[in-house]
């Protein structure tokens, strides 16, 4: 009776959801245990459980999940947020090393780990539009997405519309982004759907790889519906329906059945900031192959071509700053490896469209500007320049922008005429 007793109080135990706002030790997904928060609780019919929406202290929001309450230890987390500021947090990533580290090792570090920065290390008015954006996007319902022929597992909350927004999975078609809460409306979606490409003008084709330009202002509900896909991995993003005053180039990947998508960039069409990119993303099937990089080198092969210079809207993401940085640094080495005489920074951003600031702090994380007298003054040797490129992190980019390929011409400054097309279908 003792031993059945003890069972049923267990279970009831079981059933009673954890309390909100407590910290408790969690199991990760690398079975590390951290000390995460309790965000919110649902019950799973289905499983006919608890599941908790947790965030690990210390790391980025991406890693915010749902997990069952298996993974979860009995007894809180006692840890005041003193104390976890002044321990070596992350546990699992700052143990592998003691030895004293650089400001920029790091930065690159946190950058790499997705290690988030903490309100304090914060200036108070981005501190306090990151608490803002933070209570709005607290809470990630949408687990998974379907698309083409990957199951992808999402970073962050997006505002789909709310039937939508709060199911676990969803079923998005890689033609036209229509988005579906059930399995077989999606399979009847494919069966009508006459789209094989994005809307809007191929500018550029080499091999299999195809590039779209798309007015926003002609094809919304499209561009609405790629920036709700996208705000799923990207966790400063804040354009959904506004987007008319946009351009987006879509980059896919092309073979017989049509052109399958793997990333995107957007560009205002008039930016008083000189911005070349709004948002910039690679679906995480298609990360580390070179894409994100294909992508920036895009934005500044048009940036050429209208004879200004640009840069990326701030804040860019983790990923997005190690590859900007990656792709700013390697063709700044290439031509400086080549190069005989000297050349100042001016002369670098006309050369390549990067901004004299992009250049400056590239240069600067490379040991190879100083400031002299008063302005930036580059200072490098062969041997130096030969030492970063030999170096692991500075890769030639495995696709490059082939010009010959591109049929795009910029359009006429305050002019609401066409822009530059090709192949329109």
């Amino acid at each position: 009776d003792k031993t059945n007793g003890d069972n049923e109080d267990s279970e009831s135990m079981e059933e009673q959801p954890l309390d909100v706002g407590e910290h408790y030790l969690v199991r990760m997904k690398s079975d590390d245990w951290l000390p995460a928060e309790i965000i919110e609780a649902r019950f799973n019919d289905q499983d006919k459980c608890y599941e908790y929406y947790v965030h690990y202290e210390g790391y980025n929001r991406r890693l915010d999940e749902w997990v069952p309450r298996g993974r979860i230890m009995n007894s809180r987390f006692d840890m005041s947020e003193q104390q976890w500021k002044n321990s070596d947090k992350p546990v699992d990533l700052m143990e592998v090393t003691n030895r004293k580290i650089t400001r920029n090792q790091k930065r690159r570090h946190d950058e790499i780990n997705h290690i988030q920065k903490t309100y304090a290390e914060m200036d108070p008015t981005t501190a306090a539009l990151e608490k803002e954006h933070e209570a709005i996007t607290k809470v990630k319902y949408i687990d998974r997405i379907q698309i083409g022929r990957y199951e992808i597992d999402t970073w962050y909350f997006s505002p789909y519309p709310d039937e939508y927004g709060k199911q676990s999975k969803l079923w998005i078609c890689e033609y036209c982004l229509k988005y579906c809460k059930f399995e077989n409306i999606y399979w009847n979606h494919l069966s009508l759907c006459k789209m094989r490409q994005p809307p809007g003008n191929e500018i550029y084709r080499k091999g299999t790889i195809s590039i779209w330009e798309t007015d926003a202002s002609q094809h919304k509900l499209y561009c609405q519906n790629l920036c709700l896909l996208a705000k799923l991995f990207l966790d400063h993003k804040t354009l959904y329906f506004d987007v008319e005053p946009f351009l987006f180039y879509i980059l896919c990947e092309v073979d017989m059945e049509g052109a399958h998508i793997v990333g995107y960039f957007s560009k205002e069409k008039e930016s008083p900031d000189g911005n070349n990119v709004a948002c910039i993303l690679t679906l995480p099937p298609y990360q580390r192959r070179g894409y994100g990089k294909l992508l920036i080198a895009f934005s500044y092969e048009l940036s050429k071509l209208e004879q200004v210079v640009g840069s990326p809207e701030k804040p860019l993401s983790d990923l997005g700053k190690l590859s900007y940085r990656s792709y700013w640094s390697w063709v700044l080495l290439d031509i400086l490896r080549d190069f005989r005489g000297s050349v100042s920074i001016k002369d670098l951003s006309e050369m390549t469209s990067i901004t004299q600031t992009d250049i400056i702090s590239t240069l600067q994380s490379m040991n190879m500007v100083k400031y002299w007298k008063g302005q930036h003054v580059i200072c490098v040797t062969p041997k130096l320049v030969d030492e970063h490129i030999r170096s692991a992190q500075f890769k030639k980019p495995r696709y490059t922008v082939d010009s010959r390929s591109l049929l795009w011409q910029p359009p006429m400054k305050k002019s609401k005429g066409k822009l530059g097309t090709a192949r329109s279908k």
